[in-house]
């Protein structure tokens, strides 16, 4: 089957990466055209000093009304463009929507304080009032995987700051963009607040070493944060990057529980989330036990047509990704590792895969691997546990299934992640949650009030 995403010679053709369908060809947004829209946006910071922070959150409530309006229409645009099953776009729809309402929520909810020059000597007599102000323009650089939900999240936290923002999403993604630009100037967003493009490499490169763009802010892979570093200078970053992330089994555990987590947080998006559980550790006393109600409901799932309402796993995002992972998954079988579940590429699609024996060095789980692979790992002490967990560059988010809240406060001590999860995942996220890891996995923090506070600078009145 055909990937999502193809070059020609004028510039891209998105397809369906399932049943190859052209969706459309698209050039890119020309260095024009951009500097027409970022034009547009140096008078969004106008724009924004008229509209009170109530005015601002009413907006915000209006697009997350059309947004639900047209919420099934979106939902399926993005299982078209990349492959995401029906059922998971519409969750990813219903969480978007919560997403906005939170940001109207905390736009009202920017505060500042006042501080008294007294409080050290010498005396004053001043009082300094502090405000939080907006930085400026964001270029908001969004994934694939979850398109509306993670623009959202730069989006609804920049306007509810009074921040305009320059919004590129994944090519592959520009039907659903572009809808989603369109619902959000109908219920009330300026268009000087926010503009959508998509230009190629070389001119996204100069935007972000403008000094038009005071914010970048990116959810995607490392090497691409590596090059946006480089190219940006001086300015904030705010880098939402991969995870390896670990989900932990202990003896005491509830293994249904941990089964039905493993199934939902790495078979779901066809395995495509920075948050995937993509290290699965158990205890080698229950570890025969796992592993076999795992491969029975691995197996059971329904595989296929994303757009199909049963289908739990459809395809990656397009044939280039789906031959990357069948490679690492030869790779580590070429090392000693044992496919108990799928392990097979069709096209696209790959089998919801369940190994063990994969050594720690193999590229599988030495690297994120962004597909339906979980390999199981056995262990007995904790302490080589935790060193195993935190050998690996990423520090994204993780999970414990365990009943002893010792060993929780021992092990939230000791990973190197920015959430642990217990009795649940490392897919675990509510958007009004801090949301970011250590390391290789970002810099900055989103989560609807945290991105605000990073999109906002203290501003000093002394009176």
């Amino acid at each position: 089957m055909p990937g999502s995403e193809g070059a020609n010679t004028r510039g891209y053709v998105v397809t369906n990466p399932w049943n190859g369908e052209v969706l459309g060809h698209f050039e890119h947004t020309s260095a024009a055209a951009v500097d027409e829209a970022l034009t547009k946006l140096e008078a969004g910071r106008a724009v924004f000093r008229s509209l009170a922070a109530h005015q601002r959150s009413a907006i915000l409530s209006a697009f997350a009304d059309g947004l639900d309006a047209r919420a099934e229409e979106l939902a399926r645009l993005v299982t078209a463009e990349v492959g995401k099953t029906l059922r998971d776009s519409r969750v990813e729809l219903e969480r978007a929507s919560a997403t906005l309402r939170c940001s109207a929520d905390e736009a009202r909810q920017i505060r500042g304080e006042v501080l008294d020059s007294d409080t050290y000597g010498p005396t004053r007599g001043r009082w300094g009032i502090v405000h939080r102000r907006p930085l400026g323009i964001v270029l908001a650089i969004t994934p694939f995987n979850f398109p509306i939900n993670l623009a959202l999240h730069k989006i609804g936290p920049a306007f509810a700051a009074g921040c305009p923002v320059l919004f590129k999403p994944g090519p592959q993604n520009t039907l659903s963009a572009r809808l989603l630009t369109q619902i959000a100037h109908e219920a009330g967003f300026p268009e000087e607040t926010l503009q959508c493009c998509v230009p190629d490499v070389p001119v996204l490169t100069d935007v972000i070493a403008s000094d038009r763009v005071q914010v970048v802010s990116f959810t995607g892979g490392v090497p691409t944060a590596r090059a946006i570093a480089r190219a940006a200078g001086p300015k904030k970053l705010l880098l939402e990057l991969g995870g390896n992330d670990p989900l932990i089994v202990f003896e005491d555990a509830d293994l249904d529980a941990a089964v039905r987590t493993v199934v939902a947080q790495r078979f779901a998006t066809a395995g495509q989330r920075c948050t995937a559980a993509k290290r699965v550790f158990v205890h080698t006393s229950v570890f025969e036990a796992f592993a076999a109600r795992l491969v029975a409901a691995t197996e059971a799932l329904v595989v296929g047509d994303p757009a199909d309402e049963a289908t739990f796993v459809g395809p990656v995002v397009s044939l280039a990704a789906a031959e990357a992972i069948e490679a690492r998954i030869q790779d580590a079988v070429a090392q000693g590792a044992r496919v108990l579940a799928g392990g097979r590429r069709e096209g696209t699609l790959i089998r919801p895969t369940v190994l063990t024996h994969v050594p720690d060095t193999a590229e599988l789980v030495a690297d994120e691997t962004f597909g339906p692979v979980v390999p199981l790992f056995g262990f007995q002490d904790e302490d080589e546990l935790v060193r195993r967990v935190n050998q690996t560059p990423f520090g994204l988010q993780a999970g414990v299934f365990t009943q002893r809240l010792d060993r929780v406060r021992r092990l939230f001590e000791a990973l190197d992640v920015g959430a642990l999860a217990v009795n649940d995942g490392p897919g675990f996220r509510a958007e009004h949650f801090p949301f970011g890891g250590v390391k290789h996995s970002g810099l900055g923090r989103e989560g609807v009030r945290y991105c605000i506070e990073e999109l906002t600078m203290h501003k000093t009145l002394v009176w």
